[in-house]
């Protein structure tokens, strides 16, 4: 996450752990100088996400090629973005993958705030981005059930980004609070009021996730439903799934047109 941390610092105690170090950047000054104290300490992340609300923009152009000049060993994700002209000119500009998705988080109100986003068609806006993606795609929201990664999967995601399924575990760093005698964990979005300390922008909002025990507990499930999946699309491998056939529910036709 970009906000309100010390990126630096994370990289070197991750490096020292022995372990990968992934850091998310914005387009703004203090972010091309965090690039040029990684630079000038030695210190490399293994992965660099430029994370803004609209990818497709000349700051995140200019931002990937600062970074492919000072930081080229790092594996660059750029977003987010919902057209297939956004991934097409992000791979261009130097990307090594994309995220896919404005505002179909479970506390994101985009839409409904500003008309613009991908909530209510991600799997389309997915469809229509893989089509002409050449490198990955990161699913990015709206991801409310097990059974909607492998739909993810399906409609040209190479993997997925979780927010709120993982939101209510024992270790989530969200605030725990009781009510009614059930303990929750506190979720908001980045862009909401109560993360930013003022009613300006917003975008988000906050919520009330149940508590559901380990997120040990949750993984196993979530390894053995996406295992469930492939078996039912007949394969042995992940990608079996884009192989299915697929049919739209909802309207007039629903159920009537089998589509590729």
């Amino acid at each position: 996450h970009r906000f309100d941390l010390d990126n630096v610092q994370f990289v070197r105690d991750m490096h020292g752990a022995g372990c990968f170090a992934s850091i998310s950047l914005g387009v703004k000054q203090p972010d091309y100088d965090t690039v040029d104290q990684l630079l000038a300490e030695g210190l490399v992340p293994e992965y660099i996400t430029i994370d803004i609300a609209h990818g497709h923009a000349d700051s995140v152009k200019n931002m990937i090629g600062y970074l492919k000049q000072k930081l080229p060993q790092s594996f660059v994700i750029a977003g987010n973005v919902a057209t297939p002209e956004a991934v097409i000119d992000l791979e261009n500009w130097g990307a090594d993958a994309t995220k896919v998705g404005v505002g179909p988080g479970k506390v994101c109100i985009t839409k409904l705030k500003t008309g613009f986003g991908t909530g209510g068609w991600q799997l389309s806006a997915l469809k229509w981005c893989a089509r002409v993606a050449t490198k990955p795609i990161i699913a990015d929201g709206g991801i409310r059930s097990h059974g909607d990664i492998a739909k993810s999967i399906r409609f040209g995601a190479s993997m997925v980004m979780i927010g709120s399924l993982f939101a209510g575990h024992e270790e989530s760093p969200g605030l725990t609070v009781e009510e009614g005698g059930q303990r929750f964990k506190e979720y908001y979005g980045s862009a909401s009021d109560f993360n930013k300390g003022e009613y300006k922008h917003v975008e988000g909002k906050r919520i009330l996730e149940p508590i559901k025990g380990l997120l040990a507990d949750t993984l196993i499930e979530m390894e053995q439903d996406v295992q469930s999946s492939i078996s039912y699309a007949g394969g042995k491998k992940l990608l079996d799934i884009r192989k299915v056939n697929y049919v739209i529910l909802g309207g007039d036709n629903a159920g009537e047109h089998l589509l590729m």
